[in-house]
């Protein structure tokens, strides 16, 4: 096996539990320390807080697909679209700091 995956530091799969606010409610979400780390970079790279960030992507999600079947697997799956180069446009962007502001 290639040391670059068996050799990883055990650090980044550690399971980490957030509570965050979703939808109105609190909850809590567990996800492996390397994919807190990429949502966290998602969301900075949209002026957003991570929180936020999770929150707006409930509601779009919401919005788009009606409902969610496990958030935290779409969380991991939105990491790994973010690292094949899925960005938003400038225009999701402008509406994002609109909304925001």
């Amino acid at each position: 096996m290639c040391k670059v995956f068996a050799g990883q530091d055990p650090e980044g799969y550690r399971l980490i539990n957030r509570s965050v606010r979703i939808a109105g409610h609190s909850t809590s979400i567990q996800l492996e320390a390397v994919f807190w780390r990429l949502l966290d970079e998602i969301a900075s790279g949209q002026d957003l807080s991570t929180p936020k960030f999770l929150s707006k992507l409930y509601d779009e999600a919401i919005t788009y697909n009606g409902h969610i079947p496990n958030f935290a697997s779409m969380l991991r799956t939105t990491c790994a679209l973010y690292l094949m180069g899925a960005r938003p446009g400038s225009d999701e962007l402008e509406q994002l700091h609109t909304e925001a502001a």
